[in-house]
C-alpha cells in the first residue's frame, strides 16, 4: 500500500459532499468516507495529527516497509537508497 499523510490542521474539504462520514472501523481508527458517494477519504487514528490517503501504486517506488522486523522469514525485501538517505529496518 502507498499512504500520503497531511496534517489535520492544514486539510480542509471542498468537494460537493464536503466533510467526510467518519466510521469507527477500529477501537482507535476512524475511516472517512464521502457522504454523497461512499469513497473512502481518509484515515485518521485517534490523538494523530495526521490524516492519511492510500494512493494508487502505479509509478512509485517504496522508500520504507513497516514491520519488517515481523515479516515471515521467507518473504525478502530490499529497497535501494533513495536520494542519498539510508533506510533503516
Amino acid at each position: 500500500m502507498a499512504w500520503v499523510g497531511f496534517r489535520r490542521e492544514e486539510l480542509t474539504c471542498t468537494g460537493p459532499g464536503g466533510e467526510p462520514t467518519w466510521y469507527a472501523f477500529w477501537p482507535t481508527l476512524h475511516h472517512g468516507f464521502c457522504p454523497r458517494c461512499g469513497t473512502h477519504l481518509a484515515s485518521v487514528a485517534d490523538n494523530s495529527a495526521m490524516i492519511f490517503r492510500l494512493l494508487e501504486q502505479n509509478g512509485l517506488e517504496p522508500l520504507a516497509h513497516s514491520f519488517r522486523h515481523v515479516a515471515v522469514p521467507w518473504m525478502t525485501t530490499t529497497l535501494a537508497t533513495a536520494r542519498g538517505l539510508q533506510i533503516a529496518d
